[in-house]
């Protein structure tokens, strides 16, 4: 198949699951918590999950406006062009529809096409893309909720592992646990040196898990990038939002730094070393 029509499929595909991304955004949370309150319920009995905790799963019920709770109808749920076409609005009440959502939907498509158009189908490139999306999961819920899925953190650390066991990763299975333990130990020892000097907690211990996925998939030698990119675009982020004050998750930017460094690395450090002179 010709490289551009590949590249242009995978970022069809990555619409449609950008789409889907949006549904697991805002229902898998709400899972969550009606989990956890009957989980509490049946150690503490007299604690009971609220009435009107949702109860749905990712596929069922399907999409319905969560204003006018009237059903979307498959053509107009279709990615980005349904949003064109409706303008951004319910077609039943009118209400405003999130520019989120088309958003989330091209963000996805450009993280299916950038490995395939960066090292062809295969493996390797297949799998970035997915790893790409649960990090696009794990970021808008971080940045909702102010916390991060160990469901969604693990897996991404055991897939790092076991591809590189398997020989489809750049890294070696040594590499990928050496990466994974210092990508852990690196933020878990900043949290704590944080906390004794200002006896306040800087960041999740989900962050902990995200940084060991990273550098499982990136390894250990693009931690410093990782972290640079992180804070560097989470700073400007607070400073664009006027959010200075506030405290914000650090998930996303390690996620966006983590992704920029697998594709990227090569090129960021060539460029440097060009720049520098050497």
């Amino acid at each position: 198949m010709d490289g551009t029509l590949l590249i242009a499929f995978a970022a069809l595909f990555g619409l449609l699951i950008g789409s889907f991304l949006n549904v697991v955004i805002y229902r898998y949370p709400l899972m969550l918590e009606r989990r956890w309150h009957l989980e509490c319920a049946e150690q503490f009995p007299e604690l009971t999950p609220p009435a009107d905790a949702p109860r749905f799963d990712l596929i069922l019920p399907g999409s319905h406006c969560p204003h006018c709770q009237h059903p979307v109808r498959w053509f107009d749920n279709l990615p980005v062009l349904s949003w064109l076409v409706l303008r951004g609005r319910c077609r039943h009440c009118q209400a405003p529809i999130s520019k989120r959502y088309p958003a989330i939907e091209l963000l996805t498509a450009l993280v299916f096409a950038l490995p395939v158009a960066l090292w062809g189908l295969q493996i390797w490139s297949v799998a970035c893309a997915l790893f790409g999306a649960v990090l696009i999961t794990a970021s808008m819920i971080d940045l909702d909720r102010m916390w991060l899925p160990d469901s969604l953190t693990q897996p991404l650390l055991w897939a790092g592992l076991l591809l590189a066991w398997g020989g489809y990763s750049p890294l070696s299975l040594h590499e990928a646990v050496l990466g994974a333990a210092v990508g852990y130990l690196s933020l878990w020892s900043l949290f704590w040196m944080f906390k004794l000097l200002t006896g306040k907690e800087g960041m999740g211990r989900g962050d902990f898990v995200l940084m060991a996925a990273l550098c499982a998939w990136s390894g250990p030698t693009q931690l410093l990038l990782i972290a640079l990119l992180a804070s560097v675009c989470g700073l400007l982020y607070a400073v664009i939002a006027r959010k200075t004050q506030q405290a914000i998750p650090f998930g996303p930017w390690l996620a966006l730094g983590g992704w920029i460094s697998l594709l990227f690395s090569d090129t960021i450090y060539a460029h440097y070393f060009a720049l520098m002179g050497y």
